[in-house]
């Protein structure tokens, strides 16, 4: 019965707990459980949270025996990436430096889902200081599909977590992939907001305009229902932005009749595998089927290189409080990431960032003419993590083919939605991803939603 629980939808989930067919309690002990059993492999928590979690997950069915529900997160069990605040906890952002840093009051993002009543079950394991590896002294989460192989980065605990049953979602953050790269290493469906649709305060930054903070769950309907918590402006981060949020659960079941979707079919499949072209081809013809209207596009040139600098730079400053005084206590990939934005001319920092501009405006035009664009998850089939230290520490050769189609909409700050769309001959998950303009987060859950009635990928447990 308890893994029953765990398999649910955040979505299905809810409904029993707020029908009273099944207790919060039972519901966080079942997730407890499934940590206990299976986490000793898999390496996804920092912290198990469970005598807070009980203690929440009692009140909430208290407050719904009352007549009190807070909505679909109420006595859900939720994980934490751990470099969001949570008050008196160590959050550490994978980083030794951090180990005791305990922040006195919670991220907004965390008092939000607190207020929306759910159950915060864990902190989350990550890379460290959310970059592409894992700090030498923490464990590394093993990918519950293939334990050989990639869980993405950073937010590599927060994906394992949730395919493997010990939470109905987590919060992830994103710089150049890190809620969309682990979403599609481990079947799960994640959305990077619109840049400012969700409060950043309490965030320990990687680079601070391009981190973003969305959900990771097992469906399109189970993020909506995240972001819906989590999204709106905040005081505490004046780069949130003001725009109302909409209901985003309403657009579920609103189909995808009269959306544009536009791909480029020589940039989404060049060089790509074949299990990559056709789980795209096959994701286009679902939408086309559904009533969307497919065209092909012509899309902008991406200067990764030429704006890495800004990345770069921006990485070296939020580390300027501790590096280089401190320097021993990084790993040694992150000193080198650390070293290199040191070094950064700023010319061209001035040129990345004009880069940066260009695209964008490009990128909106296209967005004149369609609602979403549609292109691969990752930039080739999940890797295993012995070929990818095959490269050593030349970060630039090992991960630039991945984050071919993340990297850029950070860069834009539209929102994107990573969605499971097919499976190798050995079983390994293979994404698709849509983008859309500024704050089209309905209409990335709309397509999401259909695609997912339609199709049962997301719905593929790992064989733990």
């Amino acid at each position: 019965m308890s893994d029953d629980l765990t398999a649910l939808s955040l979505i299905d989930v809810s409904g029993k707990i707020r029908r009273r067919e099944v207790s919060a309690e039972a519901v966080t002990a079942a997730a407890l459980g499934r940590i206990e059993r299976y986490d000793e492999r898999l390496n996804s928590t920092l912290m198990v949270l469970a005598d807070s979690a009980l203690e929440a997950a009692r009140r909430a069915d208290r407050e719904i025996a009352a007549g009190l529900w807070r909505g679909p997160l109420h006595g859900v069990p939720i994980g934490i990436k751990d470099l969001l605040w949570m008050e008196g906890l160590p959050t550490t952002a994978g980083m030794e430096i951090m180990r005791d840093f305990r922040p006195g009051k919670d991220a907004t993002v965390v008092a939000r889902l607190r207020r929306a009543g759910a159950v915060l079950i864990a902190k989350l394991h990550m890379t460290e200081g959310a970059s592409l590896h894992h700090h030498p002294s923490f464990p590394r989460p093993v990918n519950p599909w293939s334990e050989p192989h990639w869980t993405g980065v950073s937010s590599s605990g927060s994906g394992v977590a949730v395919a493997a049953g010990f939470c109905y979602g987590a919060l992830g953050t994103d710089t150049g992939g890190s809620i969309r790269m682990p979403s599609a290493a481990n079947n799960l469906t994640g959305v990077k907001p619109t840049w400012g649709r969700v409060s950043r305060h309490g965030l320990m930054h990687l680079s601070e305009s391009l981190d973003h903070i969305g959900p990771m769950a097992r469906s399109a309907g189970d993020a909506a229902a995240i972001l819906a918590a989590i999204a709106g402006d905040d005081p505490q981060d004046p780069t949130s932005l003001p725009d109302p949020v909409p209901d985003y659960l309403s657009f579920v079941d609103a189909g995808v009749s009269g959306l544009t979707v536009g791909i480029d079919w020589g940039f989404a499949t060049a060089k790509m595998a074949d299990e990559i072209v056709a789980a795209v081809r096959g994701v286009a013809a679902t939408l086309a089927d559904l009533g969307a209207r497919v065209r092909e596009i012509s899309f902008p040139a991406v200067g990764a290189a030429e704006m890495m600098p800004l990345m770069l730079a921006e990485i070296a400053a939020a580390h300027g409080e501790h590096y280089p005084q401190k320097a021993d206590h990084y790993g040694p990939r992150l000193r080198a990431m650390l070293d290199a934005g040191r070094a950064v001319d700023p010319v061209s920092v001035a040129r990345a960032y004009q880069a940066r501009d260009r695209f964008r405006g490009r990128l909106d035009r296209i967005f004149q003419d369609v609602d979403l664009i549609l292109t691969p998850g990752l930039g080739q089939i999940v890797p295993t993590w012995e070929a990818l230290e095959a490269h050593g520490g030349d970060d630039v050769t090992a991960t630039r083919l991945l984050m071919r189609f993340t990297t850029p909409f950070n860069m834009a700050g539209v929102p994107t939605i990573s969605l499971p769309a097919g499976f190798t001959a050995d079983g390994l998950p293979v994404g698709a991803q849509l983008i859309g303009p500024r704050l089209a987060e309905p209409a990335l859950i709309r397509a999401g939603c259909a695609f997912q009635r339609a199709t049962d990928f997301h719905t593929r447990r790992p064989p733990l």
